[in-house]
């Protein structure tokens, strides 16, 4: 079952499959550390859903949920 980043729920471990190319962020995420292959676990979610916060490579980086939907997920 394929879904996105924004998609997860609290404390949620998954592992990157892809980048949807596509979406305008892609190139900023995949600077920041999202990259195919990573575990990533969503630490945080703001009150909205909006900036959403997940530990990747022993970091915590907040990234806005439109932007956790170019992360495919497995």
């Amino acid at each position: 079952m394929m879904r996105n980043a924004s998609e997860l729920k609290y404390g949620e471990k998954v592992r990157i499959d892809t980048l949807n190319t596509k979406h305008p962020s892609c190139r900023r995420i995949l600077e920041i550390g999202f990259t195919p292959g990573q575990e990533i676990e969503l630490v945080n979610k703001s009150l909205f859903n909006d900036p959403l916060a997940f530990s990747v490579r022993g970091t915590i980086i907040a990234i806005r949920k439109n932007e956790a939907e170019c992360i495919i997920v497995s």
